[in-house]
């Protein structure tokens, strides 16, 4: 592992600073590192004057080849976490790939990390490639991908820049520091977690999706389950609609551990971003998909629920607010199904479903040279 020279323009002594790690791999990735910092400091500076940008070259190769995008974001958090940057650019010379098609470089906004393939900029205008991808990577982490002059996106982005350079009073208490961090950092944790499209959660955990339908399904047809939805009452379907959402969200998050742990003082407004970020990524998520099974289970027992059998299941004629509790009920036992299925679905899977990673389009689409 080797340091190179850290670059960073002078500016105001009070202006609060955003610290960038260019992690390169040794080889040419560690060639195009030792220009890129300077001029990536000045683009940004240019772009963002209402920080301070600080961009720390460091050589390192992060993974053993083979090793997945995965496996490369996880190392770049890693080494996020153990020098406290507050975002990472990782120059690599491994292939990168997001859903099986070939990219320049994409962002996790949830990890704070962008990786950029150098081979895939190809030899002819390296540079002018090289700037332009890792400037357009940085924009996608704080959720300027757009690339427009828009006031109130250049606002927004302004405002998550200092968020994410200040840091919060110290507590020693957990739940103090983390309430600190959520108020003051607000707006920072609500672009990771759009950037992160929850709502997408479920449609990537096919063994989930499929367990969740097919409990459903079994509920639908099953008269017992007709009698305990008329009979449990309003409050008691909340309780379990409730349960049965939180008992999701807490199977994907511990049994992927997608949570991080901060092993000193210094990095823990970092975790505990990641943490609230991760946590509301995966409950949106859960509750998308509850939203799904909801709507289906009506449909389901409007279109396949025979009146006249409801009605002697239930011992009385039957209302619109009966078909009602049958699909809450229903929704919720599909989605205890969902929790399930979810535990049968390897890391990886989970992780790659629960963060979005997003491919960096300019440099994608730029044509050849």
């Amino acid at each position: 592992m080797t340091l190179l020279a850290p670059s960073g323009d002078a500016t105001e002594a009070t202006a609060p600073v955003v610290v960038l790690g260019l992690v390169a791999a040794p080889g040419a990735p560690a060639d195009v590192a030792g220009w890129l910092a300077g001029a990536l400091t000045r683009d940004l500076s240019a772009r963002h004057p209402e920080v301070s940008w600080e961009v720390r070259p460091v050589v390192d190769g992060l993974v053993q080849p083979p090793a997945d995008d995965d496996e490369l974001v996880d190392a770049a958090r890693r080494r996020l976490l153990s020098e406290d940057w507050d975002l990472v650019l990782s120059l690599t010379d491994v292939p990168l790939e997001l859903s099986r098609r070939p990219v320049v470089g994409h962002a996790s906004p949830v990890h704070g990390v962008a990786l950029l393939s150098v081979p895939a900029l190809g030899a002819v205008g390296l540079r002018r490639r090289a700037l332009e991808a890792a400037t357009g990577l940085v924009h996608t982490l704080l959720g300027d991908d757009d690339g427009d002059d828009d006031p109130d996106d250049r606002a927004a982005v302004g405002r998550r820049l200092r968020e994410l350079a200040t840091d919060p009073a110290d507590s020693t208490e957990g739940v103090r520091f983390a309430a600190r961090v959520l108020s003051g950092n607000l707006r920072l944790l609500g672009g990771m977690v759009r950037a992160n499209r929850p709502w997408r959660l479920a449609v990537r955990l096919s063994r989930a999706l499929t367990a969740a339908i097919a409990a459903g399904v079994f509920a639908l047809v099953t008269p017992d389950i007709w009698r305990l939805a008329d009979n449990f009452g309003w409050l008691r379907l909340t309780g379990v609609a409730v349960g049965s959402v939180v008992a999701t969200a807490v199977t994907l998050v511990v049994g992927a551990e997608l949570s991080e742990r901060a092993h000193s003082r210094r990095v823990r407004k970092q975790v505990a971003l990641f943490n609230l970020a991760t946590a509301a990524t995966v409950f949106i998520g859960v509750l998308t998909l509850y939203a799904v099974l909801f709507l289906l289970a009506l449909a389901g027992s409007l279109l396949l629920v025979v009146p006249s059998l409801f009605a002697d299941g239930l011992g009385h004629p039957a209302q619109a607010s009966d078909y009602l509790e049958l699909a809450w009920l229903i929704s919720s036992l599909a989605t205890v199904g969902g929790a399930l299925g979810a535990g049968l679905e390897s890391d990886d899977a989970v992780r790659q479903a629960a963060y979005s990673y997003r491919p960096d389009r300019a440099a994608l689409d730029a044509p050849p040279d």
